[in-house]
C-alpha cells in the first residue's frame, strides 16, 4: 500500500530536472549481496557519464550525492530483497524496495521512468489473499511473483481476543419441555435444562470473529483495492466465512490449507494457480475489446494517434508490451511524437512517457507479455470517445 502511493509521488513531483531513474536487482542473502553495491556504483557512473553532457560538474555532484551516500551504506545491502529503483530529482530522493526480480537500468529523462513499476502495481494480475482461522486472520498482496503481507489498521481486528478476550465462556444452559409435568392448567410437561456443548460455543464465537474480520477488512482494504481476494482457510471454515461475508471480489476458488502451516512463497504459488486462468482471460477480453473497437475507429495502436489521445485524456486503456522501450520524448502539450536515442539525458522510453500520461488522466495501464500483445507496435489504447 505504501509504495504504491510512492508511485503516485513519482507521478505528482513538480520539481526542477533532471530526473533520475536506477533499477537493479538485490539479493536476500550472503555471499550473493556483496555484489549488489558495486553493481549500483557501476549504473550510478553511467547516470554521471550521460548527466555530465549536459550539466556542470557542480550540478552533476549535488544530483548525485545522495546516491553515493546509500552506495556507502552498508546496513542497507544488508536488507535488501529482490530489487530497488531509486529516485531522484532536485530536492527529492526515493528508494523503493521492489518484491520482484528486475533488471538493471539507468536513466535520465525529464521525468521518472515508472514502467517497472506499473508491471508490479498494475491490477492485471494482482490479488488479495485472506488467511483466517479461528484464532487469527492476516492479508496478504501481490502477483504472480511476489505476495507480501499488508500492515493492519489499528482498528481492524486480526485475532479472535480482540472480539471476545480471551476467555471462552462456559456453556450457556437451556431449557426444554418434553411434556410430561404438571402445570397451572393441568397439563404435565417434562423441565429438562441442558448445557449447550463446548463446540456449539467456539462456533458461535467463530461466526462472530468472522463478521469482524469481514466488516474490518472490507471498510479499509478489500472495498478500496477492487482487486480478487482468495481465501485461505482449512476446508471447514469456509462455509462460515462466506455465509457472513459481504465480500463481492471474494473467488469461488480458495486454498484449502491451514494457511499457517504455508511458507508465504508455497502461498503465493497456490495462489497464483488460482488466479492465472482469470488473468489469461481477462486479457483476452481486453485483446477482443481493443479489436472490437479499432474496428469502430475507437482505438488504436498508432503510437502517434495515441499520444495525442493519452494527452487528451481520450485514453481509457492502456496496453504496453512488457519488455519493449521506444527511445523518445512526448510532447506534454500536443502530444507530437520525437525519437531519440537513449544514451540522451533528456530522452525517456515514450511508452512509459505514454503509461504516464493515461495514469493522470484517471486510465488504466496493462503491461502485458508479448505473445498477448494483440499488436507488433508495443502498444495498444482503447479509447472513451
Amino acid at each position: 500500500m505504501q509504495t504504491l502511493q510512492n508511485l503516485n509521488d513519482l507521478l505528482d513531483l513538480k520539481e526542477a530536472g533532471p530526473y533520475i531513474s536506477l533499477y537493479q536487482p538485490t539479493h536476500r542473502q550472503h555471499p550473493d549481496n556483496k555484489q549488489d553495491p558495486i553493481l549500483f556504483r557501476n549504473l550510478v557512473r553511467q547516470i554521471e557519464e550521460s548527466l555530465i553532457a549536459r550539466y556542470s560538474k557542480e550540478s552533476v555532484e549535488k544530483s548525485l550525492a545522495p546516491f553515493h551516500e546509500l552506495a556507502a551504506d552498508t546496513s542497507f545491502w544488508n536488507h535488501t530483497s529482490d530489487g530497488i529503483g531509486v529516485f531522484g530529482a532536485e530536492g527529492f530522493f526515493r528508494v523503493m524496495p521492489i518484491h520482484r526480480p528486475t533488471a538493471q537500468l539507468a536513466i535520465v529523462a525529464d521525468s521518472f521512468h515508472i514502467k517497472p513499476l506499473l508491471r508490479i502495481f498494475q491490477s492485471a494480475d494482482r490479488f488479495q489473499v485472506l488467511c483466517i482461522s479461528r484464532q487469527t486472520a492476516r492479508l496478504f498482496e501481490g502477483n504472480r511473483d511476489s505476495l507480501n503481507e499488508v500492515s493492519l489498521a489499528a482498528d481492524v481486528p486480526s485475532t479472535a481476543s480482540e472480539i471476545m478476550g480471551d476467555e471462552v465462556p462456559e456453556p450457556v444452559s437451556r431449557m426444554r419441555t418434553t411434556g410430561s409435568t404438571a402445570s397451572l392448567s393441568g397439563r404435565t410437561d417434562d423441565m429438562r435444562y441442558s448445557h449447550g456443548s463446548k463446540s456449539e460455543v467456539i462456533d458461535r464465537q467463530t461466526e462472530r470473529f468472522f463478521r469482524a474480520v469481514d466488516r474490518g477488512f472490507t471498510a479499509h482494504y478489500f472495498k478500496h483495492s477492487g482487486l480478487p481476494l482468495i481465501l485461505a482457510a482449512l476446508p471447514e471454515h469456509h462455509a462460515l466465512f462466506r455465509e457472513v461475508s459481504h465480500n463481492s471480489q471474494l473467488l469461488d476458488e480458495s486454498v484449502d490449507i491451514n494457511p499457517d502451516v504455508l511458507k508465504q512463497d508455497e502461498l503465493r504459488t497456490l495462489s497464483w494457480n488460482i488466479m492465472e486462468p482469470l488473468y489469461i482471460r481477462r486479457l483476452a477480453g481486453l485483446v477482443d475489446e481493443f479489436n472490437a473497437a479499432r474496428n469502430a475507429q475507437q482505438a488504436s495502436a498508432d503510437l502517434s494517434d495515441v499520444a495525442a489521445a493519452a494527452v487528451a485524456g481520450r485514453v481509457r486503456v492502456l496496453l504496453l508490451e512488457a519488455d519493449r522501450q521506444i527511445p523518445g520524448r512526448i510532447d506534454p502539450q500536443t502530444g507530437s511524437v520525437q525519437y531519440g536515442k537513449q544514451e540522451d539525458p533528456q530522452i525517456d522510453d515514450m511508452l512509459d512517457d505514454l503509461g504516464e500520461q493515461v495514469l493522470r488522466t484517471g486510465g488504466e495501464v496493462i503491461m502485458v507479455p508479448a505473445e498477448r500483445m494483440p499488436d507488433a507496435s508495443g502498444l495498444a489504447a482503447i479509447f472513451r470517445y
